[in-house]
């Protein structure tokens, strides 16, 4: 996940505010889901006798495992910090 999280927009005509956020967001499920898929790819050879690399299937692994955390956290202060702006109306 190099740089989704951490990309900013310099430009004028670019989104801003909440655009950005949902913009890094989104990328960053995206880039989750291509870890899934490729460490669901590499499992299902590890199990077929098809993979040459254990090494590569652990890595794919863990990649996904970590970004997963990563997703989850990210949510998780999301909903946190919604909640909190709305006992601040009541």
């Amino acid at each position: 996940m190099s740089g989704v999280l951490g990309t900013t927009a310099t430009t004028a005509s670019a989104p801003t505010g909440g655009a950005v956020f949902a913009t890094a967001l989104t990328g960053a499920v995206d880039n989750l889901q291509q870890l899934q898929s490729t460490s669901n790819e590499l499992a299902i050879k590890a199990v077929t006798g098809d993979l040459t690399d254990i090494h590569s299937a652990t890595i794919a692994s863990t990649r996904a495992a970590v970004t997963l955390e990563l997703v989850a956290a990210i949510r998780n202060k999301g909903v946190d910090a919604f909640n909190e702006i709305m006992r601040m109306q009541a």
